[in-house]
């Protein structure tokens, strides 16, 4: 490898700001534009007046987060192309969407995907519903905003907490100006960005390596192309079956009812624009799911020989992408920079779509409906309703806490082997540039002792995560019903259900 990688220039800096500047600017404009009808409706849905397309790509950009820009690539890179099955899921989940719960919520008329809990069970448990969406949402911001800042930083030299203030700055600073509708036009720009930090790795690493032929067969001699292993073993992280049933299942739960998506579709004018925009987004996941496969098998083929990790040129495999973009395209003034204005577009989509969604139902859910009172029906539905969620909440903690503790064991995962075979130094002057990178979240675990649990319930592929949290709550709640004699009204709920499908 070269002694020191190259780091930012100045045109890379010049990129980088334009991005975040620009994405501020439409905000601004937005927020221009639409002063006269400040409602709230058009804060936190543009008026019901969006069309398909943008609306689509803000969908698929809110949830392709700079997490998926740098650890997608990796993920093909290390186990192979397993994870290209996704698009299987996306297209269920896309459907299931577009056919079930868009015309319910569209057709309800509702500002808050959490109203519904109240219409159908109590105000209670909307305000439990909420309060676990609201934790949940910025546990995740926090992730999202934090994990591409520490690789980033770590390859590039931009400074981390600089980023990070700038990074929620930038966000609050356009959403609270501009409402939804900023966050979908910023979310259009920056799924563009995105897309084009992929193609640009791809393409300058079809022109070294002597075309995308050649990366393909690379990967194939690699075994990074068997993507189908019909394994039902449900402790394997991505099988098939993890893949589209869990999958299916977790990114349901992420479109159909997520605030953040909810709240995109039903700001379109027409049920007919909101179905569309879950299929014009099923088309866009599929296409950034493509390209970040793409984008690892092309690390793949240039790294082939040479792992950058076990080299000793990065300290986590997170690195790996920003690496190789300061590798080979660092000759490019501005390409750089616009390879982390992606990763950043990624975290700024999400993040602005967290806030908003934030916004809404906090105003929707918590501080409009302070001032109602209960009667003993509801009190008793509140009791079920809770069961269930808790329960479910707390043993799919129990199982993602467990398996941060004891990471599931290779047999499991299936890396796939790199090697060091063609790497031209001997871990001489090289090795003292990388930093030694720790872990954010230092956990007492002794060396060897893993408890009986860590390979059977923490190994569960998380991909199983939101299918066994949603059995279990719902068996839960059934459960509970059963007990207090409620069951008749919960089948007549269903056969209405079924009904109405």
């Amino acid at each position: 490898g070269d002694d020191i990688l190259a780091t930012f220039s100045v045109w890379d800096y010049v990129v980088f700001a334009g991005t975040i500047i620009g994405a501020a600017g439409i905000g601004l404009f937005q927020a221009i534009r639409t002063r006269k009808e400040s409602s709230s409706e058009e804060f936190l849905l543009g008026g019901r007046q969006m069309s398909a397309v943008p609306v689509a790509m803000s969908l698929t950009a809110s949830f392709m987060s700079g997490i998926t820009v740098i650890g997608t690539p990796t993920e093909a890179y290390r186990f192979g192309a397993a994870f290209w099955l996704f698009g299987f899921a996306y297209a269920i989940m896309s459907a299931i969407t577009a056919e079930i719960f868009v015309p319910l919520f569209y057709r309800l008329g509702i500002t808050s995907a959490y109203e519904y809990l109240e219409l159908r069970f109590s105000q209670p448990v909307r305000i439990i519903g909420t309060s676990m969406y609201i934790i949940q949402t910025a546990l995740y911001t926090g992730l999202v905003i934090y994990a591409p800042a520490l690789a980033l930083n770590q390859i590039t030299g931009l400074d981390l907490w600089g980023v990070l203030v700038a990074t929620g700055a930038v966000c609050i600073l356009y959403c609270t100006l501009g409402g939804l509708k900023a966050v979908i036009w910023t979310d259009v720009m920056q799924m563009v960005i995105m897309l084009a930090g992929f193609l640009a790795v791809i393409a300058r690493g079809a022109v070294l390596q002597g075309g995308l032929g050649k990366i393909w067969e690379d990967a194939g001699q690699g075994g990074r192309l068997e993507a189908f292993d019909f394994d039902p073993d449900p402790l394997k992280r991505h099988t098939f079956w993890t893949i589209v049933i869990g999958g299916s299942v977790m990114w349901v739960s992420i479109y159909s009812i997520n605030q953040s998506q909810v709240q995109r579709y039903i700001s379109c004018k027409t049920l007919g624009h909101a179905k569309m925009s879950l299929y014009v987004n099923m088309v866009g996941l599929w296409l950034t799911v493509s390209l970040a496969m793409l984008s690892g098998l092309t690390m793949y083929s240039i790294y082939k020989k040479c792992d950058p990790l076990l080299n000793g040129d990065i300290t986590t495999y997170d690195q790996l992408l920003p690496y190789l973009v300061m590798d080979i395209l660092a000759d490019y003034p501005g390409i750089p920079g616009l390879f982390v204005a992606a990763a950043y577009s990624g975290t700024l989509s999400t993040v602005s779509s967290s806030i908003n969604a934030l916004v809404a139902v906090t105003m929707e859910d918590l501080i409009a409906p302070v001032f109602k009172h209960l009667t003993q029906k509801q009190t008793s539905w509140l009791n079920m309703g809770l069961v269930g969620m808790v329960v479910g909440l707390v043993l799919t903690l129990w199982v993602g806490i467990g398996a941060q503790v004891y990471p599931p064991t290779a047999e499991k995962t299936n890396p796939l082997p790199v090697s060091t075979a063609g790497c031209n130094n001997t871990m001489g002057e090289d090795y003292t540039t990388a930093t030694p990178w720790t872990s954010p979240v230092t956990l007492p675990t002794s060396p060897g002792v893993r408890p009986p649990l860590a390979d059977s319930w923490y190994s569960l592929s998380y991909l199983y995560f939101s299918l066994l949290g949603t059995l279990i709550t719902v068996v839960t709640g059934l459960l509970v019903s059963m007990a207090t004699g409620e069951i008749s009204l919960q089948i007549f709920y269903i056969s209405l259900l079924l009904k109405h499908l």
